[in-house]
């Protein structure tokens, strides 16, 4: 069975109460999600979700080499650099790039992992791709044929 994390926009579209065994969870998805929390419950939760994927050595935590590699995918999405996959590519805005900098850590945390990214903000993905080779599905697609 692959290893697979899920984006953000997908803990909260299809409410998962369980995780598949080949579940990695994301610090970065863990931020989002307790930034948006509504109530001291699903704060206790999203703690709770941290500890035992920390304790089970399947927690995807940007280190600095990510940090570094994220900089460089945002930089070239901002330049419109040249692709090795695709060629050059449309420029991002400076607002653009603030918004998808979570995407490229998520994206650059589960490449180094060998995970797969579920989600349903797959043109961001897409563009991420082409300086970050990290694998993603859709989430309709990986539901569908779960």
């Amino acid at each position: 069975m692959a290893k697979v994390t899920y984006d953000a926009n997908i803990c909260i579209r299809y409410k998962q109460q369980s995780y598949p065994r080949s579940f990695y969870m994301s610090a970065v998805v863990l931020q989002e999600l307790l930034a948006g929390a509504n109530n001291a419950s699903v704060i206790k939760e999203l703690e709770r979700s941290r500890h035992e994927y920390r304790k089970l050595n399947r927690l995807l935590v940007p280190t600095e080499e990510d940090w570094w590699h994220a900089g460089l995918v945002l930089n070239a999405l901002q330049r419109g650099r040249r692709s090795k996959k695709t060629g050059k590519i449309p420029k991002i805005s400076v607002a653009e790039r603030y918004r998808i900098i979570n995407d490229v850590l998520i994206a650059r945390t589960a490449k180094r992992a060998g995970v797969i990214v579920i989600t349903d903000n797959v043109n961001d993905f897409l563009k991420i791709r082409n300086f970050c080779d990290v694998k993603i599905i859709s989430g309709s697609k990986y539901f569908s044929s779960s």
